[in-house]
C-alpha cells in the first residue's frame, strides 16, 4: 500500500500564504504524478495542480500566477506554494500519487489538510 501524508495546512488572512508538503511512503515503485486537489463545502473536489516524474505541471487556471507545485522525487514528496491566498481557496486539499502497476495506473489519496482563508 502506498501512504500520503499532508501537512502545512492551517487558517490564514487574505492576502497570506501557505505551503503544504505531501510525503508518499510504503510500495511505491514507479511514480507517475504527483498533485494536489481540493474540495471546498458543497462542492466536488476538484484539481488544483499536478506535476509528473518528469517535472511537468498541470496548474488549474483560478490559482495560476499564486500557486506552484514543486517535488523532490528523491524522498517522494510533493509541495504547493500558496501565495496570494483568496477565501475562494479556502478547502480541504488532498494530496494525490498516481502510480504505474502490472495492470496500469493506480490513484492514491491522502487523508486531506484543511486551508481555511478568513480575515
Amino acid at each position: 500500500q502506498v501512504q500520503l501524508v499532508e501537512s502545512g495546512g492551517g487558517l490564514v488572512q487574505p492576502g497570506g500564504s501557505l505551503r503544504l508538503s505531501c510525503a508518499a511512503s510504503g510500495s511505491i515503485f514507479s511514480i507517475y504524478s504527483m498533485g494536489w486537489y481540493r474540495q471546498a463545502p458543497g462542492k466536488q473536489r476538484e484539481l488544483v495542480a499536478t506535476i509528473t516524474s518528469t517535472g511537468n505541471t498541470n496548474v488549474v487556471d483560478s490559482v495560476k500566477g499564486r500557486f506552484t507545485i514543486s517535488n523532490d522525487n528523491a524522498k517522494n514528496m510533493v509541495y504547493l506554494q500558496m501565495n496570494s491566498l483568496k477565501p475562494e481557496d479556502t478547502a480541504v486539499y488532498y494530496c494525490n500519487l498516481e502510480q504505474y502497476g502490472l495492470r496500469g495506473r493506480y490513484s492514491y489519496w491522502g487523508q486531506g489538510t484543511q486551508v481555511t482563508v478568513s480575515s
